[in-house]
């Protein structure tokens, strides 16, 4: 069951999600997972999940995270992962049967509408919480599935040039682009939509002990050559390349080029910039 609307708030993302950017993340989740999977490890450590305890994992995409919560909530918990995806949805339901963790489940859902039961211990999200069209509405939402002093923990982006894993690829191929894009409105739905604490977006929706704190890491999706592959496909330059297929080669050469000089004996690394966001249902 879901309750995705055709129309609403969300339903550009939706299609963005369906259509475009999730069989993306589907051909190449591996490597997208393995980038990130610190930085949800992270916010994990922040929201120290408990054996036994109910959990909502919004913006669960392909189920890394929901998996991981599933193995420290152990059999006697649950964790629900939640993400408007289908393509996504259906690799996450497939890794966790194949993991045997029956305590994860699946819904694709718009957090921001969507009735989750009530009284859960605790919500998570790495990356999945920056795309809705009215934040403070959708915290809210998803407050009210928290239990009386329920806990909150969510990794997002610091600001676009504090990351170099997404401008270096780019600056390398900017020679070679037809036109520089518009820059992004930093209050849209999209990665960056947090680089600015999100205190005041918590705060209306109702939350209470808010801690939001830097954390620095290097990030990688492996070799040169698959590093080279998934900066084409994903962000900003994954668009251009889609809208100008004619420019693919060479813009691949030039960002292979660019990514070398990050090239580690554990492959390309590259430093990355975040916020870790805790706070309790007050």
């Amino acid at each position: 069951m879901t309750d995705l609307a055709a129309e609403g708030p969300n339903a550009a993302q939706i299609t963005y999600w369906n259509a475009t950017a999730g069989p993306i993340w589907v051909a190449m989740s591996d490597a997208l997972d393995s980038e990130i999977r610190p930085l949800g490890l992270a916010a994990m450590t922040a929201l120290a999940p408990q054996v036994g305890e109910r959990v909502i994992d919004i913006g669960c995409g392909c189920g890394d995270t929901t998996l991981e919560l599933a193995r420290r909530v152990g059999a006697g918990g649950s964790v629900l992962g939640a993400d408007i995806s289908a393509p996504m949805l259906d690799v996450a339901r497939r890794r966790a049967g194949e993991a045997g963790l029956a305590q994860a489940s699946f819904v694709q859902a718009d957090a921001q509408a969507h009735a989750f039961a009530a009284d859960v211990d605790a919500v998570f999200s790495r990356f999945g919480v920056m795309f809705f069209a009215d934040p403070a509405a959708a915290f809210a939402n998803i407050r009210r599935a928290l239990k009386p002093g329920g806990r909150l923990a969510f990794v997002c982006w610091r600001p676009l040039p504090e990351n170099p894993w997404m401008t270096v690829p780019f600056a390398a191929a900017a020679p070679l682009l037809p036109a520089a894009p518009p820059p992004p409105d930093p209050l849209a739905p999209g990665p960056f939509a947090f680089a600015d604490p999100v205190r005041g977006i918590l705060v209306e929706a109702g939350f209470a002990d808010i801690a939001i704190d830097p954390h620095d890491e290097k990030v990688g999706w492996g070799d040169l050559e698959q590093s080279a592959q998934v900066s084409l496909r994903v962000g900003p330059l994954g668009a251009v390349v889609r809208d100008n297929p004619q420019l693919a080669g060479p813009i691949e050469a030039a960002v292979r080029e660019g990514l070398r000089p990050y090239l580690t004996e554990t492959g390309v690394l590259l430093d990355s910039a975040t916020w870790i966001v805790t706070a309790r249902n007050g």
